[in-house]
């Protein structure tokens, strides 16, 4: 999944590429395993591992410093391997009917897991990715590479340059997925960013942002208090366990200028195989009580995992 000012995420189990802040001007050695199929690289941001899937023949983990950073299935670039990536895919399959094309901002790039299922869902949509990992994008093309045809637009740098590059009303949907060191860069988490975000947007665009947090979950209410000076409405989808604190982990972010469908989300994540919750309307924002909006000025970036999260 991505990279786009960072350089490692954490999904539910483990980590995950997003933008390094550096230009890739390193060589990038590559070498196999004795069995001719795992492939290991040295990237800007650490070491990249390709893994395939012994149970789907044409499926592929990729790894950066020993985590997993995205998973992608070339022969069905519609099934989702990590639980977030699920509930992105549920947004996705929300925001318009199927088959119908659409505009997409993916900020962090990665393995372009999410602009596959974009492409394959919605044929004929605009998409483009922000990686600032030049090798990263240059492993993933050689080694898992999109089909023909694909429009998927494919651009090196850091995510909030690239976005505020962009002509106004430009998305229909913006996904922030960008880690550096397994954490969001701060300064992707101020209101300031998601004035971008918002300007970028038409005016019925969603943003969706996929946020890491553990046992005190600040992070988290402080993200939903400040996409609420922003943006209308809003919901959340997580596991209850991170909900609740019980677990480091994802949850996915969800603002919108005019009405979300909550009910039909509500459903979709509860039917997951790891069922998850949304919350909205009058629990989110009991959950976010007390909060403040983050700034540019104090913004910091999200929590780091704690030791033996990607063990």
């Amino acid at each position: 999944m991505a990279r786009g000012t960072a350089r490692r995420h954490a999904d539910e189990r483990g980590g995950r590429a997003s933008d390094a802040g550096r230009s890739g001007q390193r060589s990038a050695p590559r070498s196999r395993g004795r069995d001719g199929s795992v492939v290991r690289a040295q990237v800007d941001g650490g070491v990249a591992v390709l893994v395939p899937d012994p149970d789907r023949p044409h499926a592929w983990s990729l790894l950066l410093d020993e985590a997993p950073q995205s998973y992608v299935d070339l022969a069905d670039p519609t099934h989702l391997g990590f639980e977030y990536q699920r509930r992105l895919g549920h947004v996705v399959d929300v925001l318009a009917p199927p088959g119908r094309p659409v505009q997409v901002l993916h900020l962090g790039g990665g393995a372009l897991t999410l602009p596959r299922y974009v492409a394959a869902t919605r044929p004929r949509s605009t998409q483009q990715a922000v990686e600032v990992d030049e090798a990263l994008t240059r492993l993933v093309r050689e080694h898992l590479p999109l089909e023909p045809g694909r429009r998927i637009r494919v651009r090196s740098g850091d995510a909030r340059a690239a976005l505020e590059k962009l002509p106004e009303a430009w998305a229909d949907l913006v996904i922030a997925d960008v880690f550096d060191g397994a954490r969001t860069p701060a300064h992707l988490t101020s209101v300031e960013f998601l004035h971008e975000v918002r300007r970028v947007l038409r005016p019925d665009g969603w943003y969706a942002a996929n946020i890491v947090d553990g046992r005190s979950l600040r992070h988290l209410r402080a993200q939903i208090a400040t996409a609420a000076a922003v943006f209308p409405e809003r919901c959340l989808l997580a596991d209850p366990a991170v909900l609740r604190g019980r677990r480091f982990g994802n949850g996915v972010l969800l603002a919108a200028a005019g009405e979300l469908p909550v009910a039909e989300l509500t459903r979709r994540t509860a039917g997951d195989p790891h069922p998850g919750r949304v919350e909205a309307g009058r629990s989110l924002e009991a959950f976010t009580a007390g909060a403040a909006v983050v700034t540019d000025a104090r913004a910091t970036a999200s929590p780091s995992p704690p030791e033996g999260t990607f063990g």
